[in-house]
């Protein structure tokens, strides 16, 4: 009994290779988020992976090229093979590939997609694709992730301090587009890239240079 349940245990820990290929633009944005956060690739796109296919904005989204049914907790997504499928919308874009492991068993991130895959008529890796791409354009990952990654780093008066500024950007920005969190974090790590240790520390130290500006 016990030897069943430890490898029960090792099949719903089993983890999956997955190495789909991604627009260059978008590949860029991950590295920038790696980089940023000081997280691995690999990790980073798990994250992006996880948080997408609990996301009912991106299933929504998704769902818009669905060929055959879905279903996500409640929601059921009806298909329609007359639908065009996605890997005409991927043909004449650069790609490159990008590497996770995603964990696979039942209810678990890989599962999800390959039943994503079904539902959109196309593989598994280029499901992932369309996934990651959905849940950077149409969710609010990018700043959740480094809003998490900043209060790991930051202490809470460093954060305050930081949200006072973004506050205080939007409100003087001249342009209609919204200075997001990740906008900054981006600007911050791209002035302080020599000599720049994490991303606590590097939002520390611009935090440090607006104060003495003052």
């Amino acid at each position: 009994m016990r030897v069943e349940e430890k490898k029960r245990k090792i099949r719903s820990d089993k983890k999956r290779d997955v190495k789909p290929l991604i627009p260059v633009d978008l590949k860029e944005c991950i590295y920038s988020l790696s980089y940023i956060t000081n997280t691995p690739v690999k990790d980073v796109v798990e994250e992006i992976c996880i948080s997408g296919v609990s996301s009912s904005k991106v299933m929504d989204y998704l769902s818009n090229y669905f060929r055959r049914g879905f279903s996500s907790e409640s929601t059921v997504y009806m298909g329609d093979m007359s639908k065009e499928p996605i890997r005409k919308l991927y043909k004449n874009i650069e790609k490159e590939r990008v590497s996770t492991r995603l964990k696979d068993g039942h209810g678990e991130t890989y599962d999800v997609i390959k039943r994503l895959a079904y539902a959109l008529d196309s593989t598994p890796s280029l499901a992932t694709s369309f996934l990651i791409e959905a849940s950077i354009k149409n969710s609010d990952f990018v700043d959740e992730y480094m809003t998490k990654h900043l209060e790991e780093e930051l202490d809470q008066g460093r954060l305050k301090e930081l949200k006072e500024v973004l506050k205080f950007l939007n409100k003087n920005n001249p342009y209609k587009e919204e200075v997001s969190l990740h906008n900054l974090i981006s600007y911050i790590m791209d002035e302080l890239k020599i000599g720049a240790a994490n991303l606590g520390s590097s939002v520390q130290n611009w935090l440090d240079h607006v104060k003495n500006k003052e």
